[in-house]
């Protein structure tokens, strides 16, 4: 699967008064990664909307363990890439390094999501495009689909 890895620091801001990064913050950085995964695979989330009429990938689950504390002025590593894909739902899976050890890891489950047809303001699951799969099942390295 195509692994998408974002290094950055942590901010003054990403902390709570102990000094540890606030645990919403790891929420936000994986949020983050995804459309960056996407992305790299050559489907940003505006050319995803407006080619597959879709909303997005909102999440409907999430799992994760913080197994040590990352403090303001750690850079972290995150490795992104899709665990599982369903027919209208994926699981990402996400691992976030402070330098050799494995600080967070995190499986969130999305939606592959569109306008409901019947009530606007709800959403529908969709099946994922057999073009997304392949692009982001693809082994790491491999050429990217054009943006259209």
């Amino acid at each position: 699967m195509l692994t998408h890895t974002h290094v950055r620091p942590i901010e003054w801001g990403d902390c709570d008064p102990a000094g540890i990064v606030f645990h919403p913050r790891y929420l936000a950085y994986f949020d983050h990664c995804t459309n960056l995964l996407f992305a790299e695979a050559g489907f940003d989330l505006a050319s995803l909307q407006k080619r597959f009429a879709v909303v997005g990938y909102p999440v409907v689950d999430l799992r994760g363990r913080f197994l040590a504390p990352c403090r303001y002025g750690d850079e972290v590593r995150i490795e992104t890439r899709i665990a599982e894909f369903r027919n209208t739902s994926f699981d990402v899976r996400h691992l976030l390094h402070r330098g050799e050890v494995l600080a967070v890891e995190a499986t969130v489950t999305r939606v592959w999501a569109g306008p409901h047809p019947h009530d606007p303001r709800r959403l529908q699951g969709r099946p994922v495009p057999e073009a997304v799969r392949m692009a982001l099942s693809r082994p790491d390295g491999e050429g990217v689909e054009p943006r259209r």
